[in-house]
């Protein structure tokens, strides 16, 4: 398969899944500010969704275009990736729907740890195809950044059993760590 495919068709579910999202987002009832505050916790977590599956297309975009080509390791490991994104209009709507709350907040992170797990696999078999002395494995190291960010996540998901409005601002925290975008693949593909 051509690498080009694989990112369209990647590039389709994502915006299947922002498009479920959206549509999740109700118009209140009501034509005064007041009308809005309801739908809140809704718009959070949309942000905050929104805000993760623009990283991970993103990173997913760099990634891609670092593969030497794809192979059937690569298509399965995407596959598994883009099954755990599709998650999170699911786990956005529940947690958004329910301010927040101990469970749902707690479920998004769990979907957030699986989605990071997904990308580190799909992120080693692009490294195993062009080989581990290549300039895309050199630049991503061991990768501290995602393995904080998983480390976060679950972090989160402890803090939902306590606070559960903690374990929203760990999720957010992390996504504004990796809004600053990694520049790491795309100094291999500028060749420097």
């Amino acid at each position: 398969m051509e690498k080009n495919r694989l990112e369209a068709f990647s590039d389709g579910v994502l915006a299947i899944v922002i498009t479920i999202m959206v549509l999740e987002l109700k118009v209140p009832h009501g034509s005064d500010l007041r009308a809005l505050e309801p739908l809140l916790p809704i718009f959070l977590s949309y942000v905050l969704s929104f805000t993760y599956i623009g990283i991970y297309w993103n990173n997913h975009h760099h990634l891609l275009k670092a593969a030497p080509c794809v192979n059937a390791g690569i298509m399965w490991a995407n596959l598994h990736l883009l099954f755990w994104l599709s998650l999170l209009p699911f786990v956005t709507g529940w947690m958004g729907e329910n301010h927040f709350t101990t469970v749902p907040s707690a479920v998004y992170g769990v979907v957030l740890v699986a989605t990071a797990l997904a990308y580190r696999l799909l992120q080693n078999r692009v490294i195993c195809t062009a080989g581990p002395s290549s300039s895309l494995a050199a630049s991503l190291g061991r990768d501290w950044k995602g393995l904080l960010s998983t480390i976060c996540y679950a972090t989160g998901i402890g803090a939902s059993f306590v606070r559960p409005w903690l374990g929203g601002c760990i999720y957010a925290v992390v996504a504004l760590l990796w809004f600053i975008p990694d520049r790491r693949i795309e100094r291999v593909l500028q060749g420097t």
